[in-house]
């Protein structure tokens, strides 16, 4: 459904480094805050607390087994315990060593994890300048017995990902290629029938609605709504780049996005410097769906 009024937005919280990877999580918006150890969850009464802490940097993304526990990607893919203790969830060093980036879970308790395939701090502005050169990208799954296993490969720059509410579709953006990929689930996890699923939007961080259409963003400092095949649905005009989307709320009908100024993939020093990170809200009519 297409949306045929404005969408107001308001500044939820600012001020803050660098604002990725939300989830909507026990009531709150739980993000990373790069640039700092934190995790950090707020409501939408704007109140915000630090709920964990983890190594200071760039690239960290959230999310949580059926059993509550939380797990965050960076160097490696770990697990917050209960009594606050972080131990290793898998081994993913053997698939690819350089690092891992976003994360969902779906309904059956499988993680998805992706990897960019090289160093970000020495290679990305000369990707940038060859986006689809040698992609290097690639997906794990950790099933919930605790085995890992590479399920996709060959994809530029993997960044946000969903998972469908019947647990059969995997959408991941391909941020330098400038699309939306899509796979099947198979029964034990693997992905197959790659596909694109909308071109011509560069996604970063997205979320899924209820109606099958994909919250992301744009290089036009725009917050899209877009439905399979590409079909631009709703626009939302920002200040700054939208680097990831969230649906949460009591009805899962408030629209989080994830705003921060961008100077350039080689000066992000100077961008967490600038304190511009912003989380906004919108209402919208459609509520989330799937996961995360």
């Amino acid at each position: 459904m297409r949306r045929t009024t404005p969408i107001k937005t308001r500044v939820l919280l600012d001020g803050l480094a660098m604002v990725e990877s939300p989830c909507w999580h026990d009531g709150r918006l739980w993000f990373p805050h790069w640039g700092t150890p934190e995790i950090v969850a707020v409501g939408l009464d704007g109140r915000s607390h630090i709920m964990a802490r983890v190594p200071p940097g760039l690239g960290h993304a959230i999310g949580w087994l059926p059993d509550g526990r939380m797990l965050v990607t960076g160097r490696h893919l770990t697990r917050h315990e209960r009594d606050g203790s972080v131990v290793m969830h898998a081994d993913l060093d053997r698939i690819s060593p350089h690092g891992w980036s976003e994360l969902t879970v779906d309904g059956r308790g499988n993680v998805y994890v992706n990897s960019i395939g090289f160093d970000f701090g020495t290679e990305m502005a000369e990707r940038v300048k060859e986006p689809t050169r040698s992609p290097t990208g690639v997906i794990a799954l950790v099933t919930p017995d605790g085995r890992a296993r590479q399920v996709a490969d060959g994809i530029a720059f993997p960044n946000g990902m969903v998972i469908t509410p019947d647990n059969r579709t995997l959408i991941v953006s391909e941020s330098l290629a400038g699309r939306l990929l899509a796979f099947d689930i198979q029964e034990d996890g693997a992905l197959g029938r790659r596909r694109v699923w909308a071109a011509g939007i560069w996604p970063d961080g997205i979320c899924l609605d209820a109606e099958g259409a994909i919250w992301t963003s744009t290089w036009n400092n725009e917050c899209v709504r877009v439905a399979e095949g590409g079909e631009i649905l709703d626009r939302i005009q920002l200040d700054r780049p939208c680097f990831a989307t969230m649906l949460g709320g009591p009805r899962r009908a408030t629209l989080f996005m994830m705003a921060n100024q961008f100077l350039g993939p080689d000066r992000f020093d100077e961008m967490l410097s600038l304190r511009s990170g912003q989380v906004l809200v919108a209402e919208v009519d459609t509520p989330g769906a799937g996961w995360p």
